[in-house]
């Protein structure tokens, strides 16, 4: 936005108070994904980052609309994309409530504690997202803006509650999109050189063990492996962190990797006999977790490489 637009955008911002709209100028290049609006609903809106347990959030009611854009863009970052929606609603007025990245949200704990649109129409890499928050000054209307990177594109989710409409420009719905292309190869590559590698894009409906979406680029890849190699054998093994009774958290890692088997039995026609699941729970860590950064990585879903008959 040139000097000039922002100075119109205060401008009218004060003429018309701050039930005024705002139109939001989104990269140029933005396919919308996914909507989903009320007419009247409520919505936490968090202004804190997720700590100890909780998501400090506050209640907005109004009108809600809630969109998802794929941008097309390799390299981009998801600062990159959040950095010039954030100037323009600075210069309309509005004041943020939080301003974060994966790391100081809170992580695996904030992005699954928050409302999210299903992948692949909103893919969130947990490990570079970033998020942002903020209200008009009367505080009858909140926005909230996720970014996050992956392979050859960037996504972006749009949340906005209360009577000051904040509008985003009629853009092009994109074909059915798919889930970002992971590095295929090197998920390949590391579990027949290792014996196991760990799924980093499976996305899990929030407080639940069943996957949001059946679809996911590793589970393709995984489904790949397993044609071209017709006598490999597997298993899916869930691991959690030590929050939570050991029985419990064997129970959700088993669950877990049941869905994941599910997933590739019915969306990759993998054969049954072929695929083991269980459930370790925090039996195994791969990293401290007397540490937040170590019970997130210890939350997680790995394959690992039974054999391969004949």
């Amino acid at each position: 936005m040139t000097q000039a637009g922002r100075c119109l955008a205060i401008f009218l911002f004060c003429m018309a108070g701050p039930l005024a709209a705002l139109e939001l100028a989104l990269p140029p290049n933005a396919q919308a994904t996914a909507s989903r609006d009320r007419a009247l609903a409520q919505e936490a809106v968090p202004d804190g980052p997720y700590v100890d347990g909780n998501l400090s959030t506050r209640l907005f009611e109004g009108p809600i609309t809630h969109r998802a854009y794929r941008i097309p863009s390799s390299g981009l970052t998801p600062l990159q994309i959040l950095a010039p929606l954030r100037a323009q609603l600075d210069d309309a007025g509005y004041k943020v409530l939080l301003d974060c990245d994966d790391d100081r949200c809170g992580g695996f704990d904030f992005r699954f504690a928050i409302n999210v649109l299903p992948a692949p129409n909103m893919y969130v890499n947990i490990r570079d997202y970033h998020f942002l928050s903020a209200e008009t000054p009367d505080g009858k209307t909140a926005v909230a803006l996720l970014a996050s990177a992956a392979a050859g594109s960037g996504y972006l989710q749009v949340i906005q509650v209360g009577t000051a409409q904040v509008v985003v420009p009629d853009v092009a719905p994109s074909a059915p999109v798919a889930a970002p292309s992971p590095p295929t190869g090197d998920l390949a590559a590391r579990l027949l050189r290792d014996g196991h590698a760990v799924l980093q894009t499976l996305d899990f409906a929030v407080g639940s063990t069943a996957l949001s979406s059946s679809q996911s680029p590793e589970l393709a890849a995984i489904a790949a492996i397993m044609q071209d190699r017709p006598a490999l054998r597997i298993a899916v093994v869930g691991h959690t962190d030590t929050v939570g009774a050991l029985e419990a958290n064997i129970a959700v890692s088993r669950a877990r990797a049941a869905s994941v088997r599910t997933a590739l039995i019915n969306g990759y026609d993998v054969a049954p006999d072929r695929i083991e699941a269980g459930g370790m729970g925090y039996l195994a860590p791969i990293a401290s977790n007397l540490s937040r950064e170590g019970r997130e990585a210890n939350r997680r879903v790995e394959v690992v490489v039974i054999g391969e008959d004949g």
